[in-house]
């Protein structure tokens, strides 16, 4: 009988490589966890591996890509356009997000090949964030590019073709430390109709925010500007602003009985979250200050003020406000004692305001920045009185301010009888 001889050892025999035999589903969600950097370096590990990066649909090309021993931002910035130039040239698919945002990177004429590049693959989610130098000038092909669903922009100039119909697809916009024109800025946000979210951030170039947003639903602002206005924005529920410009200068401007209060509130019937941030109460203050709006915020939950409580009108706002929010229960309320240091001529008719706001449905309140004195006192007074299902109030003061603000809040009366005050230092 012949007898078989030994077979050498192979692959059947031995332990399977198991990352050649990862599903490519396996394998596509372990790429979307690395940096591009590292996802190219798979490549070694196996045939399969080869090349299943160049078909990543999402490429991000940040700080996390570039490994040099050298300080040299020229060394870093042309490693890094090398980087690009490379991944785009064996790139294969479909590009569904790209994002450049490199701390070395200055505004350079390579970006214009990629986005040229990017807007013939129909790409969806654009973000480019040039961190040094001048604002960069996007390339007129960005706004030919109707796949787009997402763009955000960092340190940009926009200046579209006299062609550009807008973006038809696009749903969410952010735009910060950016510079375009007001005709320019108000027929993009016109001429995108699908838009869910709009970020600004830090602009020039306009000043007057008029935002024709049909299907806008956040919407978060911070910057100088001398007036904004809604118009068909019946589904914004989300709202955050911040004007970084004391009101007080173009209060001129308005004649007669107009009101910022009741025009801001016009197309805002569902607004859930509010946040009146900086100066911008100033602005809503300007006119005659209803005693309520005229149709109440039914939806508002949540609402955050930064308040100087030495102004009269900016008390007024605010509590014109609380009247006009039944359903509220999150209050937020933020000092600014940088105005505060002059004290009021006139006080506030507290018994007045006593007597005609209803009860609150507030649960939580939080109180910060303040410094102790008697209109910040009576306006915690009247939260406390007027809030009989109230569960927590936070207060936390400025430096230099302890014992004795801490002994008068504990003197209050609550109409709430679960309520809780608690008494953060100051840090």
């Amino acid at each position: 009988m012949r007898r078989e001889q030994p077979r050498s050892p192979c692959l059947t025999d031995v332990e399977p490589d198991r990352i050649s035999c990862l599903p490519g589903h396996v394998i596509d969600q372990v790429l979307s966890h690395l940096s591009i950097r590292e996802a190219v370096r798979t490549s070694v590990l196996s045939s399969k591996w080869r090349y299943k990066w160049a078909t990543l649909p999402i490429l991000v090309f940040d700080t996390h890509c570039v490994s040099v021993a050298s300080q040299d931002h020229m060394i870093i910035k042309n490693k890094l356009l090398r980087i690009i130039d490379h991944v785009l040239l064996l790139h294969s698919g479909p590009i569904n997000k790209f994002k450049l945002s490199h701390r070395d990177l200055i505004g350079v004429t390579d970006i214009d090949r990629w986005t040229l590049h990017l807007c013939r693959k129909s790409i969806k989610e654009f973000v480019l964030e040039i961190w040094k130098g001048q604002r960069y000038k996007i390339h007129s092909c960005l706004f030919s590019c109707q796949s787009l669903t997402h763009l955000e922009l960092f340190n940009c100039w926009l200046k579209p073709p006299s062609t550009f119909q807008g973006f038809k697809n696009l749903k969410s916009l952010d735009l910060q430390h950016v510079t375009l024109a007001q005709d320019v800025f108000e027929n993009l946000i016109s001429s995108c109709p699908l838009l869910e979210r709009l970020t600004l951030m830090n602009f020039d170039g306009f000043t007057n925010l008029n935002i024709d947003a049909p299907n806008l639903l956040f919407f978060d602002i911070g910057g100088k500007f001398e007036d904004i206005s809604f118009e068909n924005t019946f589904q914004l529920a989300v709202v955050s602003i911040g004007l970084y410009l004391n009101f007080e200068i173009n209060q001129s401007r308005l004649h007669g009985g107009s009101s910022n209060l009741l025009k801001f509130f016009v197309h805002l019937p569902h607004v859930q979250r509010l946040e009146v941030q900086s100066y911008f109460l100033k602005y809503l203050a300007v006119g005659v200050v209803p005693i309520k709006l005229p149709r109440p915020c039914i939806d508002l939950s949540y609402l955050s003020i930064r308040i100087n409580f030495n102004d009269l009108k900016e008390i007024s706002a605010s509590l014109c406000l609380l009247r006009s929010s039944p359903n509220l229960q999150e209050l937020e309320i933020l000092a600014r004692p940088e105005e505060q240091t002059v004290l009021l001529t006139h006080t506030y008719c507290w018994e007045d305001v006593y007597f005609s706001c209803p009860v609150m449905q507030l649960r939580y309140v939080k109180i910060d920045g303040i410094s102790g004195i008697k209109p910040e006192l009576d306006f915690i007074n009247f939260l406390l009185l007027h809030s009989p299902v109230l569960e927590r109030m936070t207060v936390k003061p400025v430096a230099n301010v302890g014992l004795e603000l801490m002994k008068e809040l504990l003197r209050f009366r609550r109409a709430s009888g679960q309520a809780e005050i608690i008494y953060l230092e100051p840090s």
